[in-house]
């Protein structure tokens, strides 16, 4: 048998002049970033000269890896744990998104009148706000939504809700409030409207695609529910023109479901967003765990079929971006302002630790609190794993002790998780313990069967790709991250 050796020059490592990054391969490039969220674009040349010790003062990247904090030769400790402070934020900020379930009622029983022990008390909305205010957060976010789709059909208590937080904040407490309900527009009237922009308040509703993709979905009343998607948004952007308000804070915003019928139509939805005027569209995956077996299997898909359809999205947004349009999908905003700043822009899904408990707390409308959405459905469905207790009975210091609080963020921080730990977009990415726990049945789960985790590692291979094209990719980016607003927090809502 004939023999073949074959020589292999092993890598001079020279760890002596490194400091700590990880790295990946994008678009020809190598990333390599560091936990302050610093990054570089280098050559396979360029990492052989890092790794082996080449780049010194004389090397032309020598000034920025420095500064960035890759190599140890003029390292800047006290700088660089600024940088990481900074992008961690979060964690000592205290909880700043509130969602609020104001009314289970769906459709249907708003129609019969069935309203007992489906809508939050006055008292207990009462609570939900002194609670909130507790927080450390200057700033504080209410998300008023329905579990059955619409908060309004529940609108005395929502607007007790809002008013009672607004003379109680300007009375005691001073901290910047903003309020957003999520609403399928189904119980919005033009009284209903007056009173959100006269309180300034922010809307949300959905938007699943054109009339016939949208309405093939909402099959809730007779008529097209798009039709009144498109009255309303229409009637809220023409009352904030009249009223002078900057069409970048106020506008509506709209959430996408996708069902198995958008994965062949993902092009029209995103030029339906265009042609309505919408700056950022949220693409959001149908939860196994939310509908029942028959139900999925109808409008259900495989995670590949779906992030198939999520990059076809990213790349027609490119497309139109390059034209001049503009137009972005919320994650990617979310992630391209993380790679392009060092401030948290508070989305609780890309956080590590995860948010929950600590920058999010969910209720129920009769009280119980939770550490997010996800959880407060598990215990409407009757699973009280993670009900962290009454929001008439615990403290927000309470809250931060729970030992639920505290696995969920043991379970969360991506230094201590398989792949997490060394993956080169870890700065800029984070999992969700709740949603991991409904999808995989336990708190840590496995990376490689996460769909959200797949979803951020394709969004920042596309971010880095177009930060690798030169100036017209790095232009697109930039314009993700501009529209990413400012309140935008949560990137995991619950379509109403």
């Amino acid at each position: 048998m004939e023999q073949r050796t074959l020589a292999l020059t092993p890598q001079h490592l020279a760890d002596d002049t490194l400091a700590f990054f990880r790295w990946g391969r994008v678009a020809g490039k190598v990333v390599v970033t560091n936990d302050a969220g610093d990054w570089a674009l280098l050559s396979d040349a360029e990492l052989d000269e890092l790794l082996s010790g080449r780049i010194t003062q004389e090397h032309p990247r020598f000034s920025e890896l420095q500064a960035k904090g890759y190599l140890r030769d003029g390292l800047d400790l006290d700088a660089l744990v600024t940088r990481i402070a900074q992008r961690n934020a979060h964690i000592r900020r205290g909880p700043y998104l509130h969602v609020v379930t104001v009314t289970e009622r769906g459709v249907t029983s708003a129609a019969n009148g069935e309203a007992a022990d489906l809508d939050m008390s006055r008292e207990t909305a009462e609570r939900v706000v002194d609670f909130a205010l507790q927080s450390t957060s200057p700033a504080i976010t209410f998300e008023l939504q329905s579990g059955g789709g619409e908060p309004l059909h529940s609108v005395d208590v929502l607007r007790h809700l809002v008013e009672f937080a607004q003379t109680r904040n300007k009375r005691a407490v001073g901290k910047t409030l903003t309020f957003r309900v999520l609403t399928n527009f189904s119980g919005m009237t033009e009284e209903h409207a007056e009173w959100l922009i006269a309180h300034d308040a922010h809307v949300t509703t959905t938007l699943d695609g054109p009339a016939d993709l949208h309405d093939g979905n909402r099959r809730w009343k007779p008529g097209t529910a798009h039709a009144d998607v498109l009255r309303w948004i229409e009637y809220f952007t023409r009352r904030y023109a009249e009223l002078g308000r900057p069409a970048d804070e106020w506008h509506v915003t709209a959430v996408a479901t996708v069902t198995r019928r958008t994965l062949d139509a993902w092009r029209a939805v995103v030029d339906e967003y265009v042609t309505r005027g919408i700056g950022i569209m949220h693409l959001l995956p149908v939860d196994r765990w939310r509908v029942d077996a028959d139900t999925y299997a109808a409008i259900g898909y495989s995670d590949a079929e779906y992030l198939a359809a999520y990059r076809g999205v990213l790349d027609h947004i490119v497309e139109l971006n390059q034209r001049g349009v503009q137009i972005t999908e919320r994650l990617a905003a979310v992630m391209a302002k993380k790679v392009l700043s060092a401030d948290d822009p508070g989305a609780v899904d890309l956080q590590s630790p995860n948010g929950a408990g600590t920058g999010q707390i969910a209720y129920g409308v009769d009280g119980r609190v939770f550490p997010c959405d996800d959880a407060r459905w598990l215990g409407r469905a009757g699973d009280p794993m993670f009900e962290l207790g009454h929001v008439g009975e615990l403290s927000l210091v309470d809250v931060a002790r729970h030992a639920t609080v505290r696995a969920i963020a043991a379970a969360s921080l991506l230094d201590a998780q398989p792949l997490c730990a060394d993956a080169w977009h870890k700065p800029f990415s984070g999992v969700s313990p709740v949603r991991t726990f409904l999808s995989q049945g336990d708190l840590f789960g496995q990376r490689p069967r996460c769909l959200q985790w797949q979803q951020q590692a394709s969004v920042a291979s596309r971010i880095f790709e177009l930060l690798a094209a030169g100036d017209e990719g790095a232009n697109v980016v930039q314009t993700w991250a501009a529209l990413q607003r400012v309140g935008d927090q949560r990137v995991a809502l619950q379509a109403p």
